[in-house]
């Protein structure tokens, strides 16, 4: 199954960005074989500075009809992470076209964008900085494969 990070923002060069890569290449290392990846990046910004519902706009031209879309948002589902290892394979075993991760702004996403999305994850009811959600999203997708793949990097 083809995943994507659909984003706001461009990561510059910064300690985010150096632990958003490594976790995106060891998932496409684990995930691979498991049929899940690799994953792709696309990071849009909107240069004429509308706000959210012009970043909501750009989120949801670059969203294909038939992918299935997970909006994050601190009002979003809760898991563990064995938890959200099971979403994960529940959905590589429906098999869509894609899985898209969508990660607003730092203002978070347009209530069109939530509409759109067939789920909504949280990593806790605190806000975090979207470009630290990124390199979060990809550890946890990580250690999900990891979980999957039964390797010893997430100890019950």
């Amino acid at each position: 199954m083809r995943l994507r990070i659909v984003a706001i923002g461009r990561l510059r060069p910064t300690p985010e960005k150096d632990l958003f890569k490594d976790y995106l290449s060891r998932f496409n290392r684990t995930g691979r074989p498991l049929g899940l990846g690799p994953i792709e990046v696309l990071e849009l910004e909107d240069k004429k500075g509308g706000g959210k519902s012009a970043e909501g706009a750009l989120l949801l031209k670059a969203l294909p009809a038939a992918a299935k879309v997970i909006a994050l948002d601190e009002r979003g589902q809760l898991y563990t992470s064995p938890q959200f290892s099971e979403r994960l394979a529940c959905f590589r075993d429906m098999a869509p076209s894609e899985l898209i991760f969508v990660i607003g702004g730092a203002d978070g996403l347009s209530e069109d964008l939530l509409k759109r999305a067939d789920e909504k994850l949280s990593f806790g009811r605190m806000v975090w900085p979207h470009m630290l959600v990124r390199a979060m999203l990809a550890e946890q997708l990580y250690r999900a494969a990891s979980i999957m793949a039964g390797g010893p990097y997430h100890r019950i």
